[in-house]
């Protein structure tokens, strides 16, 4: 008996279909958000729904979560993109069984992407029902974010090309869901050597002064830089 061709489906079995689904994190407005958009047709109509879709015959699952965010919702500065989850549940769609992987993905605040009318940032911490199940897939999205800006450099990728140490701070605090003082941030981004000085400066404030010395990211490519650091909320 000849023995099946690679990549062929065994007899007796089915294959299913495959659909990426993209979280994508941003602080917006001084708070972690995620970019979801409105479905308009059954099933879950009017629910909030990650970005998601098909993957080609030719696709990798990375090629296609990039293709469906350009293509669906305008948005291609992603920092950041990594596989999250995936979820397999028989139930997990009404009309019947998809296979879904989720990716992280990073947009820094200053990316100003122009999203269609049905689409828009909105708060993790306020997250209206969403569609199958995607509020699982958020809620590990954040989690790993949140978890990695403990040990990685993974600031970068929310952060603009250049900030003042005032601008990071409130962009760490909002992706952390806590205050984080300046102090003790720069303390930690330095030590670490994270972050490096520019040549500029920030505006003024409004009663005068030197202005603040703006910074970068010494790197922007994903790196673990203290396995044993933990940035933890304060004590209640």
């Amino acid at each position: 008996m000849a023995a099946p061709r690679a990549g062929a489906t065994p007899p007796g079995l089915t294959a299913y279909p495959h659909e990426v689904a993209a979280v994508v994190l941003s602080v917006r407005d001084g708070v972690l958000s995620v970019l979801m958009w409105q479905r308009a047709q059954a099933p879950h109509a009017k629910r909030w729904s990650l970005p998601v879709g098909g993957v080609g015959p030719t696709e990798r699952l990375r090629e296609a979560i990039l293709r469906q965010l350009a293509e669906k919702v305008d948005v291609r500065e992603v920092a950041h993109l990594e596989q999250l989850a995936t979820h397999s549940n028989i139930k997990r769609d009404p009309r019947g069984r998809v296979l879904a992987t989720a990716y992280l993905g990073v947009v820094p605040s200053s990316a100003t992407p122009h999203l269609p009318a049905d689409t828009k940032w909105i708060p993790v911490e306020d997250l209206p029902a969403t569609a199958f199940d995607h509020h699982y897939f958020i809620e590990a999205g954040v989690e790993r974010l949140r978890a990695k800006l403990s040990y990685t450099n993974i600031g970068f990728a929310l952060a603009p090309d250049e900030f003042t140490l005032s601008e990071l701070r409130d962009i760490i605090s909002a992706a952390l869901g806590y205050p984080v003082t300046q102090t003790n941030l720069a303390r930690v981004m330095t030590r670490r050597d994270l972050i490096e000085p520019t040549k500029s400066r920030g505006a003024p404030g409004p009663s005068g002064g030197r202005p603040a010395m703006r910074y970068r990211f010494s790197s922007r490519e994903l790196a673990i830089t203290d396995p044993f650091a933990v940035l933890k909320p304060p004590r209640r």
